[in-house]
């Protein structure tokens, strides 16, 4: 090899270590080897050019498209969307979800459609997105209960509050307990007319958006005071989530019919019913869930993140 050719090739390898794995600027390269900036400019096309360095661009959006693509496969859905929050904190997720939700919502609702709504976290970083509709006379009908016992929030005026902004409605809100302690109590308040048709518009509701809550310790449902301790724990062996405040096992089924009996909103069944039942949901957290929720059909539409979509393929 000719002494000369040699030595440029040393040159545009430290050129390109430096420029590709130290991330030097040209500039820097050219003061660390003495040399001129055109000429490390040089060197490093050089290196391109015969194969020293390769550079390869990764697509992230190819990535989600893949995945969201094998998921609906896999799981029979309609439509999944994929996204890619900048960090793996839960509310970085919640607000990556919540803003691809709250465009993918502009796609779909039309004129007179009726939207069920649940409440929590993920639902609120969807609600703080939504700007001013265009479709009219829709109706926003809350799926589940939100009076609770505590002084946690669950944003269910808030997310009622700027869904009705949004679509210029107001919205029909379920102003009694999720869950009732007893049987007797639960079927006697739902016997009232107002409740009643509260109940059944959600039923009547095109389109759901909801999604699972953990059994976790942290869980917002644990906080609400709806369940003593002993029930608590009872859910933490039986159950893995809920959608609406309905427990459920890893098949997707019930997991507490004497519980699931007394409890106020919208029955997991009516879910797989829907033109559009949306399941905004992310975070390895809630992935028990949120595969459980998969395989009891309860969505015909995930919106989840990158990883969470990953592990839900591997698992």
């Amino acid at each position: 090899m000719d002494k000369s050719f040699a030595k440029k090739i040393e040159q545009s390898l430290q050129a390109a270590r430096l420029y590709y794995e130290s991330e030097l600027s040209q500039a820097k390269i050219a003061q660390e080897m003495q040399l001129s900036r055109p000429t490390v400019a040089r060197l490093l096309a050089f290196a391109k050019q015969h194969d020293l360095v390769k550079v390869t661009i990764q697509n992230p959006y190819q990535t989600s498209e893949n995945l969201a693509v094998k998921l609906a496969q896999r799981y029979a859905l309609k439509k999944v969307k994929v996204v890619q929050p900048p960090f793996t904190h839960s509310q970085n997720i919640d607000a990556a979800l919540g803003k691809t939700t709250a465009a993918y919502l502009t796609e779909i609702v039309h004129d007179h459609d009726i939207i069920g709504v649940s409440w929590g976290k993920t639902i609120n970083a969807v609600a703080q997105y939504l700007t001013p509709q265009t479709a009219k006379q829709v109706k926003i009908v809350e799926l589940k209960g939100n009076v609770t016992y505590t002084q946690t929030p669950i944003f269910a005026e808030t997310i009622l509050a700027k869904f009705g902004q949004a679509f210029q409605t107001a919205p029909y809100k379920l102003a009694l307990p999720v869950v009732f302690q007893n049987k007797e109590t639960h079927d006697l308040v739902l016997k009232d007319r107002w409740i009643a048709s509260m109940i059944a518009l959600g039923k009547q509701a095109n389109i759901a958006l909801y999604t699972v809550g953990t059994i976790r310790d942290d869980a917002l449902l644990f906080k609400t005071g709806y369940f003593e301790q002993a029930e608590q724990t009872y859910l933490k062996k039986t159950a893995v989530g809920d959608i609406c405040s309905r427990f459920f096992n890893e098949q997707g089924q019930i997991a507490w019919p004497e519980l699931d009996a007394r409890t106020v909103g919208i029955q997991l069944a009516d879910l797989k019913k829907k033109s559009y039942a949306i399941l905004v949901a992310g975070g390895q957290r809630k992935l028990k869930p949120i595969k459980a929720a998969l395989l009891g059909g309860y969505a015909n539409v995930l919106i989840t993140d990158e990883q969470t979509a990953q592990s839900l393929l591997n698992d």
